[in-house]
């Protein structure tokens, strides 16, 4: 798959993850090297590489989309890292809940609230 640009999401839908490994991931029949974020709107890139890039700016379009929100995972990865107080209590107040956990773990919780048809977003900081 091309790069695509950074306004433009991957796949304008939602969809469940399907594979993640070796960098990247694979959903609805297509691959993506690098992380993702998985919003309402449609699956989009993420240039976040490792917990500690997350700031306001990763977060900018998940906040944008809060209306549309109720949880947010952020799958850091191999390993559990904390989110921030100050974004913990940011997406409180914006109404969204939020759990952060491994990639892995948060894929699947992903998929499953998908599959409930809940109103669910995800960051995914690809794995090795």
């Amino acid at each position: 798959m091309g790069a695509a640009r950074p306004d433009t999401p991957h796949l304008p839908q939602v969809a469940p993850i399907e594979a993640y490994g070796n960098g990247g991931f694979r959903f609805a029949g297509m691959s993506h090297r690098g992380s993702l974020l998985c919003l309402p709107d449609g699956i989009w890139g993420w240039p976040v590489e490792q917990p500690q890039d997350i700031d306001e700016t990763a977060l900018a379009q998940v906040f944008a989309q809060a209306d549309l929100i109720d949880s947010f995972l952020i799958g850091t990865g191999a390993a559990l890292w904390p989110l921030p107080q100050r974004f913990s209590e940011a997406l409180r107040a914006a109404g969204i809940g939020s759990d952060v956990m491994p990639t892995g773990p948060a894929i699947r919780t992903y998929n499953i609230m998908l599959g409930e048809h809940r109103r669910v977003a995800a960051a995914l900081i690809a794995v090795p």
